[in-house]
């Protein structure tokens, strides 16, 4: 059976997939498990759902990071290591980790339960642990939790002041804990300046709304002088900001829907401009922000 990647002696993809022989099983199985978990595929050029199995098994390892790599064994050329693990049919698929099989399966498993059976085995790459360390201080953000989530993005945002996810997550901790200041600076360390970043853009236009929030004026004012005069656009946008500020983003969309449908271009098409920061600071998945879009471009285009 043919690889599906041509691969010469040394490089990157020889490390994670090869073919092994009889002699060679010890180091390219046994003591290569001590550096990561391998799997060993048993396979024969006459087996047609080998040939189904083993490029998704290439497949799933090349995605890895290195976190699992793949030996392959033609058992017709080299039967003793097979005949020694009891192999009795093909394909079969060994995990090997410390320099012992922990696992295995026989069959042509479909990709899904092949990633679920590596996942029982495999350590964690490096990016792995770190997206993990991520999402973990967005959910003890989300939950309220600044204290640890501050502590966790500070210290992955130390070693990489590329990461906008770590960046942008350190930056709300301080914007939820009322330190506009603090989070404006620590959107300044983000090294990636020049490249579009959503999560450090939202963080912004998060940090600017609020500035505006504590110059937009009381809700209920603001109410009545848009009730006296429908046609005064900026106490629109002005309780349009108010509202957001009470976390009434429907009705701040509102105002600035009805200055656009009046007079789209009234100060430089200020209401719309409002509108997207508002999207922008809410996140393309908002159902206010999802909802906002719809009408705007019903607005636009019709």
């Amino acid at each position: 059976m043919e690889p599906i990647i041509e691969s010469g002696p040394g490089s990157a993809v020889a490390d994670l997939i090869k073919d092994t022989t009889t002699q060679d099983f010890v180091a390219d199985v046994i003591e290569a498990s001590n550096d990561a978990l391998v799997l060993v595929d048993f396979w024969a050029p006459w087996c047609e759902p080998c040939k189904q199995l083993t490029p998704i098994l290439e497949k799933i390892v090349k995605e890895s990071g290195g976190a699992v790599r793949l030996v392959k064994l033609d058992i017709d050329k080299h039967p003793a290591i097979p005949g020694q693990m009891g192999v009795k049919s093909i394909p079969a698929v060994f995990a090997f980790k410390a320099g012992r099989p922990v696992d295995g399966f026989m069959g042509a498993l479909p990709e899904s339960q092949i990633k679920e059976f590596i996942a029982r085995h495999a350590e964690p790459t490096g990016q792995q642990q770190l997206e993990a360390e991520i999402e973990a201080a967005e959910t003890a953000l989300e939950s309220g939790d600044l204290e640890l989530a501050t502590q966790v993005f500070a210290q992955i945002v130390q070693g990489d002041k590329k990461n906008a996810r770590a960046i942008s997550g350190l930056a709300k901790c301080f914007f939820e804990s009322g330190d506009l200041e603090q989070a404006e600076q620590t959107l300044e360390l983000w090294e990636g300046k020049g490249k579009s970043s959503t999560e450090i853009d939202a963080v912004r236009a998060m940090i600017e709304l609020a500035r505006k929030s504590g110059e937009a004026g009381d809700v209920a004012a603001l109410r009545t002088k848009v009730e006296n005069n429908g046609s005064d656009f900026q106490a629109r946008c002005d309780l349009a900001i108010a509202l957001n500020a009470i976390d009434d983003r429907e009705g701040a969309v509102e105002q600035l829907l009805e200055v656009v449908a009046a007079k789209r271009d009234w100060n430089e098409g200020a209401a719309r401009a409002q509108l997207l920061q508002f999207f922008e600071a809410w996140g393309n998945d908002d159902p206010a922000t999802v909802a906002g879009r719809q009408k705007l471009s019903l607005l636009l285009f019709s």
